[in-house]
């Protein structure tokens, strides 16, 4: 009886964290989206390379494309946060150079581009699209766009909203219909152009002296 008690506490002791095994899925998954996109994503080969059963991953992850969302998100979060510096022109510039550099420079704009397209036809992939990136990247934005009103960096009225579209709509845009380049260039014209509209006169008339 003893023996089997102390069986018992020693597989317990044993069971790693839940956390670490869900590290290592995750960097599982980035390894395989970085290499060959998307398809590779399967529980299977994610499986063989973690080491961490099927059964496991899917307890937790409805779907591939949902692991695959989540492990793309959580390792571009650290490229797009968002910095408050108390200066809308200085801040804005910064975080759309920061994810413009994520998509054509660190392999992201292939793998965003693959999950929004394949989401098209997945509904659990679409959620966790919707959940894990979009919806909180551009609640992060619209937050933003709030304290520059408060401010008085924005004029009255301004939707924070409609800002979010024009700005990263417009990257989204370049990056699925490739007629025109995705650079850093772009993104300073698209923020200089976008702010110098949306800016309060106050606002405006420094900026305009500052470019």
């Amino acid at each position: 009886m003893n023996n089997l008690s102390d069986d018992a506490a020693k597989s317990r002791r044993g069971r790693r964290p839940a956390a670490e095994v869900r590290a290592e899925v995750l960097a599982a998954t980035s390894a395989l989206l970085a290499g060959e996109g998307l398809r590779a994503v399967t529980f299977d080969r994610v499986a063989a390379r973690s080491g961490v059963s099927k059964t496991t991953i899917y307890k937790w992850w409805p779907s591939p494309g949902s692991l695959a969302a989540e492990s793309y998100f959580s390792r571009s979060e650290p490229d797009l946060v968002f910095h408050d510096s108390g200066d809308l022109f200085t801040d804005i510039r910064a975080q759309l150079r920061s994810f413009v550099r994520l998509l054509t420079e660190q392999g992201g704009g292939r793998v965003i581009a693959e999950l929004i397209g394949a989401a098209q036809g997945d509904p659990d992939l679409s959620v966790a699209v919707s959940q894990r990136y979009t919806m909180p990247r551009r609640q992060l934005a619209i937050d933003y766009f709030r304290h520059a009103l408060n401010r008085g960096q924005l004029r009255a009225g301004i939707d924070p909203s409609l800002l979010v579209d024009q700005l990263w709509g417009a990257c989204y845009n370049r990056l699925l219909i490739p007629d025109a380049p995705l650079d850093v260039d772009f993104a300073d014209d698209l923020v200089t152009n976008t702010l110098l509209g949306a800016a309060s006169a106050d606002y405006r008339g420094g900026l305009e002296a500052a470019l």
